[in-house]
């Protein structure tokens, strides 16, 4: 038997709740590996699924938790042994299938990648799937020419934004961070940002389809009509790469920027990543994210904490990355 953050629903009242219970192996799903979980993390998602309407949840009970660093245990594939390291992100892990919030977790071997050297558990998930997502949007920009002056990060407080905010400063590029918590400055200058914008500075909008150049690109984990504004703003052939949607899915945008300016638009999705990805993601991770600015972005948790803090991160109030060590 192992301790995890069990999501159940009542079934007359259709209300949900989340308590730290005892499972056994026979519980978890199908899958060739079984690893022992050390560290997950806390993501928006994850706050859906614990919250009393249970969000993003297709069955019960349910194991939150959309990424985990740990150790093999046992693998029915030749590419795994026990003893390994490895570390999950993606997949529908925490959603439709089991996740990290549990001492052991069973997946598809085709889930996982090994845990690049450089990297112990408890960094990967101070990276997890935010900071994954992070990097493969820098990645995204790079591909398609980050161009001169200063790359805008929006949301930069949050999980995808201070880690793209530390990965573009250490990569030597100017970062502009964009906050609507003026608290968060000295955060975000510490991680490398040269610049701090404010929220309204972007979120008003305008009837001008171009604006003055101002970014030589851009990761946005806000969308809708802050992406929209930014796009205008964008320097001649500068990309946006957008991975969120807390400012809606809907882009008031002017195809303007488009034809006048190639500027590129790149959606990232790190939920089906191709292995080679998300292992070129990994090293990268491992290679050009300095260590040392983890400790300012990171909250530590336990299982036990989650259910607060599952509605803390909803209602906006948790900042940087929730580290959850799932081993009691």
């Amino acid at each position: 038997m192992f301790n995890a953050l069990l999501v159940e629903k009542d079934e007359e009242s259709g209300k949900t709740s989340a308590a730290v219970k005892q499972i056994s192996e026979d519980d978890l799903p199908e899958g060739e590996v079984t690893v022992a979980v050390e560290y997950s993390t806390l993501n928006y998602k994850d706050g859906l699924c614990i919250g009393p309407g249970g969000g993003l949840v297709r069955n019960y009970p349910h194991v939150p938790g959309i990424d985990f660093a740990g150790t093999v245990e046992s693998s029915s594939d030749d590419r795994y042994s026990a003893g390994d390291k490895v570390v999950l992100t993606g997949w529908r892990v925490g959603e439709a299938h089991w996740g990290g919030y549990a001492e052991k977790a069973r997946v598809k071997a085709d889930w996982l990648v090994p845990l690049p050297e450089g990297l112990d558990t408890r960094q990967a998930m101070a990276v997890g799937t935010a900071g994954f997502t992070a990097m493969l949007a820098v990645m995204a920009l790079e591909d398609h020419g980050i161009k001169d002056g200063p790359v805008l990060v929006t949301g930069a407080s949050g999980g995808v934004g201070s880690v793209a905010t530390a990965i573009l400063a250490a990569l030597g590029h100017e970062v502009a961070g964009v906050t609507g918590r003026p608290d968060s400055a000295d955060y975000l200058k510490a991680l490398g940002a040269t610049e701090i914008v404010a929220r309204e500075d972007l979120a008003e909008t305008t009837k001008r389809p171009l604006e003055t150049e101002r970014w030589g690109g851009c990761v946005d984990a806000v969308g809708g009509a802050m992406l929209a504004r930014v796009l205008g703003q964008l320097k001649y052939g500068a990309s946006a790469a957008a991975v969120g949607l807390a400012g809606g899915a809907d882009l008031p945008a002017k195809v303007v920027p488009f034809l006048l300016r190639g500027v590129n638009l790149l959606g990232i999705d790190s939920v089906m990543q191709p292995y080679d990805n998300r292992l070129r993601a990994w090293e990268r991770i491992a290679k050009d994210l300095p260590m040392e600015k983890l400790d300012a972005m990171v909250q530590p948790a336990t299982l036990s904490d989650l259910p607060k803090l599952g509605a803390d991160i909803l209602n906006g109030q948790v900042r940087g990355r929730v580290v959850v060590d799932v081993r009691g």
